[in-house]
């Protein structure tokens, strides 16, 4: 009889799913926002109420569902428990979502065995499983999207580090001389040049201070994709960015 899996990738801004046969085989993928409203409350609730959608769609008990593998952007201990999401509402500010019990969470929702672990540690592991890193046992992997993250395995074995941080390179203090913290709480971090938001933020902060004549300014909610596309063109000041980044 056929097993079954999910994976769940929890972004900034959306949640990835992915619903396996557990040889690895995907069988469908979709994704779901994610509400970071009111310290990200929704997005837990969310992830099971979409589980059940699908299980719903397909005919699938969960007695025929082995479990459910959760990346999350931030440090997670070997217990599950997670020290901390600054891009989903969980971070040092909001003390009460700070540290977090993804595992206990989830296996209350859904009633499915649950594994937890850092988005770019378990996206190493799947690379180094199915995907560029098949073959390897030594395997780093930079993950770049509302965050910058990383990845780390020596031996089949993911580095994680004392707190689960062990390749979170997107908090390396890259700036000393930066006046604006990062979500972390942190200054400088490399984060706040190198991720999706981070050129973003570089490109608005520009605009503020110069009056260098650019297609960015036609931009209302202006987007890393449409730096890049504009820096494709020519335009001076997106080429600059680019550079910076």
């Amino acid at each position: 009889m056929k097993k079954y899996g999910f994976g769940v990738d929890v972004g900034g801004t959306t949640v990835k799913m992915g619903f396996f046969e557990t040889s690895g085989e995907l069988l469908d993928k979709w994704e779901i926002k994610t509400d970071t409203s009111d310290n990200g409350k929704a997005v837990l609730p969310d992830i099971a109420q979409a589980i059940d959608n699908k299980l719903a769609q397909e005919g699938i008990s969960k007695s025929d569902v082995e479990g459910v593998g959760i990346g999350v952007p931030g440090p997670v201990r070997s217990d599950g428990v997670v020290n901390g999401c600054v891009n989903l509402g969980w971070g040092v500010i909001n003390v009460g979502w700070g540290v977090f019990d993804v595992v206990k969470e989830m296996t209350e929702k859904t009633g499915l065995y649950i594994k937890v672990g850092n988005d770019a540690n378990v996206a190493a592991l799947g690379e180094m499983w199915q995907g560029g890193g098949k073959g390897s046992k030594d395997v780093i992997m930079v993950t770049l999207g509302t965050g910058v993250g990383g990845g780390i395995i020596v031996d089949g074995h993911v580095v994680a580090g004392y707190n689960g941080a062990g390749g979170e390179i997107g908090h390396i203090t890259v700036n000393h001389d930066e006046i604006e913290p990062c979500n972390c709480g942190q200054y400088g971090c490399l984060e706040q040049y190198t991720s999706a938001t981070g050129i973003v933020r570089m490109a608005k902060r520009k605009l503020a201070k110069t009056q260098d004549a650019t297609k960015l300014r036609d931009y209302k909610d202006i987007t890393a994709k449409d730096i890049f596309d504009v820096a494709k063109e020519g335009d001076e000041v997106a080429l600059g960015l680019v550079d910076e980044v």
